[in-house]
């Protein structure tokens, strides 16, 4: 799955690298402090008050930014997960776009809505963008919709998007307005019509009457 899925292994290996760098900046990866988070907000993630400074990269740099190693390894194992399986199925530049759309979306629906003197950080919000492609995606798709395994699949990206929906709406620490965002901004971009490439030469047949 690895060689069918470079985008994503290049995505986790960003994540991995910027998560050391939070490190060596004296973040602790355990018990995250209003200190750590200053630092994380120093470093690129939401603040509140983004757009009134004008500091929209924050859009961008907070995706690749996380709040201890718990949330690190929940998010790219889950990247890994759905990830894999998208671009192998749908292709690198699709599941980039989809990547990086959804995760702009989701970080503009954290800084409007969010509260005041929030921090916040993740690539969940781009993850449940590939989610909600993934299901729609599949579903739309000439080549994959009718395998055998696609109704199942379907069904449990759906179940697994209500349950972690579900949790963050217990939780006031899970960024739900993330999820949401980039949820929904996943759906739409799984209304993307998939262009079904031709058959190698080697498995085409010329039936010359």
């Amino acid at each position: 799955m690895k060689a069918r899925a470079p985008m994503t292994m290049a995505i986790l290996v960003a994540i991995g690298l910027v998560f050391t760098a939070e490190v060596v900046s004296g973040i602790s990866p355990f018990r995250v402090t209003q200190n750590d988070l200053a630092i994380l907000a120093g470093m690129g993630a939401i603040i509140s008050d983004l757009f009134q400074r004008g500091e929209y990269w924050r859009l961008l740099t907070a995706i690749f930014l996380h709040i201890g190693a718990l949330h690190l390894l929940l998010n790219m194992w889950a990247l890994y997960q759905l990830g894999s399986i998208f671009e192998a199925l749908f292709g690198s530049a699709r599941f980039a776009l989809i990547f990086f759309a959804s995760g702009l979306v989701a970080s503009l629906a954290s800084a409007l809505l969010g509260p005041q003197g929030m921090v916040g950080a993740g690539a969940s919000g781009a993850i449940f963008g590939i989610l909600g492609a993934l299901i729609l995606a599949i579903k739309r798709s000439p080549v994959w919709k009718h395998q055998p395994w696609s109704r199942g699949l379907t069904q449990q990206l759906m179940i697994w998007a209500a349950i972690n929906v579900a949790i963050g709406l217990t939780i006031p620490a899970i960024d739900n307005r993330a999820h949401i965002g980039g949820f929904l901004a996943g759906l739409v971009l799984g209304l993307i019509p998939h262009r079904v490439p031709p058959p190698p030469p080697a498995s085409m047949i010329i039936d010359a009457g």
